[in-house]
């Protein structure tokens, strides 16, 4: 089990963790608001809103691993 589906995509089994693309842009709004005179102090502290589930169906198969179809139905990423 990862926390980015890089590792997925590598042969990893799962991976859920944060969306990584909808961390950056969040980012960029931060930078946009410190360029612009904000005070750091000032800004919000936020935790991720997106997650994303990957599945190596690959690597369940060789590991004689059945994934259940709920889970397959629910993933952002089935590599097979």
């Amino acid at each position: 089990m990862f926390t980015s589906k890089t590792y997925v995509r590598a042969g990893g089994l799962f991976s859920y963790g944060p969306d990584i693309t909808a961390m950056f842009r969040r980012a960029a709004d931060y930078v946009d608001r410190l360029a612009k005179g904000g005070k750091p102090t000032d800004l919000p502290i936020e935790q991720p809103t997106k997650f994303e589930l990957a599945i190596n169906m690959k690597t369940a198969v060789a590991l004689s691993f059945d994934v259940p179809d709920r889970l397959v139905a629910i993933a952002d990423e089935v590599i097979e």
